[in-house]
């Protein structure tokens, strides 16, 4: 349920009514806007609730929450959620994910090492890119297969934010490596496998980095919300959803690329998503139109894999393409999100 405070509440109304949420013992979060004061009350919901708000003074109206998440919802917050990423290093040019630019992700899979991880770089640097995407920790479905680089790609990363000037996302696996992550990451990465894992989460959300969630293979959209759920109760706000296929009876592509799920969830929530086209579809020549389709269905961005030998790539070559490819598919996604009257960073 969500408390609206009028607008002239005064700060003795709102303490009033927290005073009666912690009467009761109620988990809460508390936003406060421009000209209006919201107390959001989680957990299970209490049919009870309504007497004993609806009547306390500076109380304008309750709200019922229509899905199981609630942080994450319009009713929550209306307007977007901007997640200021940072600015790219050795400018004073932020970055914002949510706002009327949309950004392009761009990297290998893994950190295969320096030379070729620094290349590329140079390589997304030079077509106007300002994040770099790449995985120094791997999670792969054969244990055989190549599982990075661990702390040593961290390094890689480390030196291409330094010596390159882009921003770093990359994914953590576990709980263990959060810290080494977020000392390195601008954004740190929530990869589909763990979507589930909210122990995981709940560690993340407490570095106040901004977080990239990834839709879990399988999960439902109210699924892929209450993952998100986790993180914004733990008290980040900064969070970027991921939309990177979803798993049905289709076997042409390695997943189907749920473009629905953009445009739905820029309906049920003010949190930014992002498009991957790269493991939405698996093959690298539907990899354009599923971009250009996920800019045109809303998305704020799109996380593409890019590399300079792709037949030679440790991890997922079939699905990246060639750096010499980036400067073009950036041009067609500007004409489209200026159609849709934003601009693409």
């Amino acid at each position: 349920m969500i408390i609206v405070m009028a607008s002239w509440a005064v700060p003795e109304h709102v303490d009033g009514v927290l005073a009666k949420v912690q009467e009761m013992g109620k988990q809460h979060h508390l936003l406060k806007g421009d000209s209006r004061t919201l107390i959001v009350l989680t957990g299970e919901e209490d049919p009870d609730a309504q007497r004993h708000f609806a009547n306390l003074p500076g109380v304008e109206r309750l709200l019922a929450v229509a899905g199981s998440f609630k942080l994450a919802s319009r009713e929550f917050r209306m307007e977007n959620t901007q997640v200021f990423v940072g600015c790219v290093p050795g400018t004073d040019k932020p970055v914002v994910f949510g706002g009327r630019e949309a950004h392009i992700i761009a990297g290998p899979c893994a950190i295969e090492g320096e030379s070729v991880s620094m290349e590329i770089a140079r390589q997304v640097k030079a077509a106007g890119g300002k994040l770099y995407r790449g995985g120094a920790f791997k999670p792969r479905a054969s244990p055989y297969s190549f599982q990075g680089l661990g702390k040593i790609g961290l390094k890689v990363l480390e030196k291409i934010r330094r010596e390159v000037g882009l921003l770093i996302v990359t994914e953590v696996l576990e709980a263990a490596d959060v810290d080494d992550v977020a000392a390195v990451a601008d954004v740190v990465q929530i990869g589909m496998r763990n979507m589930a894992n909210f122990r995981l989460l709940t560690a993340v959300a407490k570095t106040n980095k901004p977080v990239l969630l990834k839709r879990g293979m399988s999960a439902t959209i109210n699924e892929f919300l209450m993952a998100a759920e986790y993180i914004l109760s733990a008290g980040n706000p900064n969070l970027i959803l991921c939309e990177r296929g979803i798993r049905t009876f289709e076997t042409h592509t390695r997943y189907t690329l749920d473009i629905n799920a953009v445009a739905a969830v820029k309906q049920l929530s003010h949190l930014p998503i992002i498009v991957d086209p790269s493991h939405g579809t698996g093959l690298w020549k539907l990899v354009e139109p599923a971009a250009c389709a996920g800019i045109a269905a809303g998305g704020d961005g799109i996380l593409i894999e890019v590399h300079t030998d792709p037949q030679h790539a440790l991890s997922d070559g079939t699905q990246a393409l060639l750096c010499d490819k980036l400067p073009g598919l950036m041009k067609k996604l500007q004409g489209i999100a200026r159609v849709l009257d934003r601009d693409l960073s």
